[in-house]
C-alpha cells in the first residue's frame, strides 16, 4: 500500500521547496507517469492503399496487397501489424505462388526503389510485378512464400484475394 500525502503536504512542499519539489513528488508518487508515448493508439483499421491486408507473424507484420485491374499490376507493402508504418526488406523478390480459375501461376514482384524516400533494391517495402491475367476483377487465392521480417522468419501464408487474412 502506498502512504499518500495529503493535499496539506502538497501545499508545504509548494511552499517550502517551489514547484519543482511538488513535481517531483507528484512524479515519485505516480501521478505524473507515463507520457503520451504510453497511451495506445486507435489500431487502423483499413490497409492505407486501399487493398488487402494479408496478416503476418501473428498480426505482428502484414503485406497489403493493391492490384490495378486496368493495368494487370499488383503492388505488395510490407507494413507494421497496425498498417501504419513501412517496414523495409533486404529481399531481392516476393514470389507469390497463386491460382486464379484453376490454372496455377507464380508472380514474381520485384522491389521497387524510390530515392524520395531513400528506398532501395534490397531496402524497401515496396515490391511490383504485372501480368496480363490480373487485369480485370477475378479473385484469386495464394500463398506468400516464408519472409523475413526484421530478422524474424515469418512461415509461408495462405491467403484469398481479395479478401485476405486475419490474424489467428
Amino acid at each position: 500500500m502506498r502512504l499518500r500525502i495529503p493535499l496539506l503536504g502538497l501545499v508545504l512542499l509548494v511552499l517550502a521547496g517551489g514547484t519543482w519539489a511538488a513535481v517531483r513528488w507528484r512524479i515519485r508518487s505516480g501521478a505524473l507517469a507515463g507520457s503520451a508515448q504510453d497511451v495506445p493508439r486507435p489500431r487502423q483499421d483499413q490497409p492505407p492503399h486501399g487493398g488487402t491486408a494479408v496478416s503476418l507473424g501473428d498480426g505482428a507484420f502484414n503485406l497489403e496487397l493493391v492490384r490495378d485491374p486496368a493495368t494487370g499490376t499488383l503492388q505488395a507493402y510490407v507494413l507494421d501489424g497496425e498498417l501504419e508504418g513501412y517496414i523495409r526488406i533486404g529481399a531481392r523478390a516476393l514470389a507469390l505462388e497463386l491460382r486464379q480459375g484453376g490454372r496455377r501461376r507464380t508472380l514474381k514482384l520485384l522491389p521497387v526503389a524510390d530515392p524520395a524516400t531513400g528506398e532501395t533494391v534490397g531496402d524497401t517495402a515496396l515490391f511490383q510485378a504485372r501480368a496480363d491475367w490480373l487485369k480485370g476483377p477475378a479473385p484469386f487465392q495464394g500463398v506468400i512464400p516464408a519472409l523475413a521480417i526484421r530478422g524474424r522468419r515469418m512461415p509461408p501464408v495462405p491467403f484469398r484475394f481479395p479478401e485476405g487474412r486475419q490474424p489467428g
